[in-house]
């Protein structure tokens, strides 16, 4: 019964959404209602209850599609015009999705070629020189997360691809490692300026600098700065808590899966002996830069337009895939010119790479449709009038749009679209002060900098923790850990950190000052992390 706990409550959980939907509004009016919402808190309930996340994302496309077909009277027929047409047909002709899947597949065909040509495999025996404890191993994986900051897309899949071979060889769980990437991917993001994270943010807000604004926001962003200590705590303590307990257990133990389903080690190739560290530092390097500049290219760089400003109007999907590829290209010639690969094996390395992400493809193929069902539904627009009818209580609208942002990031998997909802709503509640200090040439009052910030901070947090979030998948394919695995062992950690947050912005709603706010939630958080060690040292011993 104990075992199966978690399971009855979400399964209530969702039970009880349904019936409050049927009292709140009829079903024939679903777009726009609390209805939206239920396609998505079907797949996640689904997915988080078996263990399974195809079927289940799959669940949540059907659902919205018949909600649709009700509220729009198109009968049995619009359903499936709706999640085939509408949704998968739709979402594969969008060109940044096409830009993205793109960039998925070379990078997935780069790393079949480090693998293959003995990169990956020297770099290993090089790490474990030089990397010799579990410790050292999560710091590093830590470090190049912080490293490769342009983008999280970007961030997620070249760190698993380097680190697998270090944290596997210390027995740290794909469990953890997953969580690693994931917390110094839109963590980091969100608070580099020179990111395509910042360029999304610099756009949603009109009439003022939108980079100068966004480096406003970084103190305030307390879900990124507390991840971040979190990370660094965890990482050097090797303190653990909820499911990542018992992965890192059975790591400690020889199992890094704790999975009965496919664990990925039976994917062995053909590996280059003469393979050496350069074999993958420089491909790695040269994905780095292509990807720059094909981010700046896109932004107008090479058209006259300086660095920030490339990077401020730069279209991602696109520059990504031409960087990939630009890369992919420059890779091939370098194995082969190195005499580690030969051509058939390079184009051998092709096919092998693409069926290497088509798990991944298919998870965001389904995410992304799920996105355009609740879209369709108008749950986006539902939440926001959620939002300006509290705007009236300012002194508790941080915390107020930080859950907000939480739950609809959690329920849409889209940071992006979360804050590019939210922030035009806080930008339109403070919209006369804003003018009257850009007219005066005034600093932008601070409430607006908190207010957005929680927006920013409430939007990756709900990101973490959502199954059908793009950067939670790519997460999941980079550490090539069970889907499933991952969100549920990393909800807990992103639960601790958003219950401080909570405290962070309602103490900045009586005290606006950065210094108080960032340094109270980090001493709050410490303090909740050297409990849990304390408490889990204690239980080790009774043990």
């Amino acid at each position: 019964m104990k075992k199966h706990l978690s399971k009855i409550v979400f399964a209530l959980i969702v039970l009880a959404y349904i019936v409050a939907c049927f009292i709140a509004t009829p079903i024939t009016q679903a777009i726009g209602s609390m209805w939206s919402l239920l396609p998505p808190i079907v797949a996640i309930g689904l997915a988080l209850i078996t263990k399974e996340v195809y079927s289940s994302l799959f669940a949540g496309i059907i659902t919205g599609g018949i909600l649709y077909a009700i509220s729009s009277d198109t009968g049995f027929e619009g359903v499936f015009g709706t999640v085939v047409n509408d949704g998968l047909i739709a979402n594969l002709a969008d060109s940044y999705n096409v830009g993205i899947l793109v960039f998925l597949v070379a990078l997935g065909i780069i790393v079949v070629l480090m693998n293959s040509a003995g990169g990956s495999r020297a770099y290993g025996e090089w790490a474990s020189k030089h990397i010799k404890t579990r410790k050292g191993a999560c710091i590093s994986t830590f470090l190049l997360g912080v490293m490769i900051f342009v983008d999280d897309y970007f961030n997620c899949l070249t760190v698993g691809s380097v680190m697998r071979p270090v944290t596997d060889r210390h027995n740290v769980s794909r469990a953890k490692l997953a969580y690693l990437i994931d917390a110094t991917a839109a963590p980091i993001c969100i608070i580099a300026p020179i990111s395509s994270w910042a360029a999304a943010v610099a756009g949603t807000v009109e009439g003022v600098n939108g980079i100068s604004l966004f480096v406003q926001t970084i103190p305030y962003n307390l879900y990124a700065l507390l991840t971040i200590i979190m990370v660094v705590y965890i990482a050097l303590s090797d303190t653990d808590f909820g499911p990542m307990k018992l992965h890192e257990t059975n790591a400690r133990n020889g199992d890094i899966f704790t999975s009965k389903k496919k664990d990925y080690s039976d994917e062995k190739m053909p590996v280059n002996e003469k393979g050496k560290v350069i074999d993958l530092i420089l491909p790695v390097i040269i994905l780095i830069v292509m990807c720059v500049l094909g981010m700046i290219y896109t932004g107008g760089f090479f058209s006259g337009a300086d660095f920030i400003s490339a990077f401020a109007d730069c279209d991602a999907s696109y520059g990504l895939a031409l960087g990939s590829i630009g890369a992919l290209i420059i890779d091939i010639i370098f194995f082969m010119c190195r005499g580690v690969l030969k051509f058939n094996e390079c184009m051998n390395g092709i096919v092998k790479g693409f069926m290497h992400m088509v798990p991944a493809i298919l998870i965001l193929v389904f995410a992304w449709t799920l996105k355009t069902m609740t879209s369709m539904l108008s749950a986006p627009e539902f939440v926001s009038g959620l939002v300006e009818s509290a705007t009236a209580i300012q002194v508790l609208l941080p915390v107020i749009l930080f859950a907000v942002a939480v739950g609809l990031s959690f329920a849409t998997g889209t940071s992006w679209g979360t804050f590019g909802i939210l922030i035009p709503i806080v930008t339109g509640v403070f919209s006369e002060s804003i003018s009257t200090a850009v007219e005066a040439g005034n600093p932008i009052p601070e409430m607006v900098i908190i207010c957005i910030s929680a927006c920013l901070a409430g939007a990756v947090c709900g990101d973490h923790c959502s199954p059908i979030s793009d950067t939670t998948i790519m997460s999941s394919t980079g550490a090539q850990c069970d889907h499933v695995n991952h969100v549920s062992t990393q909800i807990p950690y992103a639960m601790l950190v958003a219950g401080v947050c909570v405290i962070g912005y309602l103490i900045s709603g009586f005290i606006p000052n950065e210094f108080a706010v960032l340094g109270a939630s980090a001493i709050i958080l410490l303090v909740a992390l050297l409990t849990i060690s304390a408490l889990s040292k204690k239980s080790k011993k009774k043990s």
